[in-house]
């Protein structure tokens, strides 16, 4: 299922939310619909949160099946409930972590301005292999990039040695392309697990066509 929608009425639902197959993180400050629809696409329990005081949880999480990864120092408000992970509260310059690294179950990329140190830790916690590298030339690999256990959307800069290196780390089909109409930043853009899509509202048809092409 794939679905146009909007979160605080941006089109940009990814700095919002995050999602992994069991559950989804989103704003405490979305409105009742939005979450319900959440709900539904995605099929998985919500979990309304903040982090600091902040709106932008979808750039301040990192999730597989194995951990989560959050800002060091965090006042984080409804995050309980949450079992059977490894949770790491990472201390690294590098604090927007949904924007640093984007993983699943196979493997993870993440900035390459991470320590050797937070390097190690989240590759512990998420119980994965770790590559410090760009995506399509962009450093903040978790927005330019959605991934889930079915597939990868990356931003078009993206080269077709990088997709096929994509496609062997992460053992998912990848291709490249946009959302919000142009978009190429399609992590702040797009929320998804392998059950459902979520896309802003100002995604088009043939993008839609393309993101349920290698998501769903």
């Amino acid at each position: 299922m794939i679905r146009k929608t909007s979160v605080m009425r941006s089109s940009f639902i990814g700095i919002y939310a995050k999602a992994w197959d069991d559950v989804a993180f989103i704003t405490k400050m979305a409105d009742e619909k939005t979450v319900n629809e959440f709900r539904e696409v995605l099929q998985v329990d919500i979990k309304r949160i903040s982090i600091d005081g902040s709106t932008l949880i979808g750039t301040m999480i990192a999730v597989n099946s194995n951990g989560i990864v959050l800002p060091y120092g965090s006042n984080i408000d409804g995050l309980d409930g949450i079992d059977g992970r490894n949770v790491l509260y990472l201390k690294d310059k590098i604090n927007a972590v949904g924007n640093d690294i984007i993983a699943n179950d196979h493997g993870a990329i993440i900035h390459k301005a991470f320590s050797n140190k937070a390097r190690k830790e989240i590759e512990d916690t998420l119980g994965v292999e770790t590559i410090r590298t760009s995506i399509g030339n962009i450093l903040t690999v978790g927005s330019a990039s959605v991934l889930t256990s079915k597939g990868m959307l990356v931003n078009p800069e993206t080269d077709d040695d990088e997709l096929e290196f994509l496609k062997d780390f992460f053992k998912v089909s990848v291709k490249s392309g946009t959302a919000n109409f142009g978009s190429i930043y399609v992590g702040a853009s797009i929320v998804a697990n392998s059950k459902g899509i979520l896309v802003g509202r100002d995604t088009t048809p043939i993008e839609i066509d393309r993101i349920d092409d290698v998501l769903s």
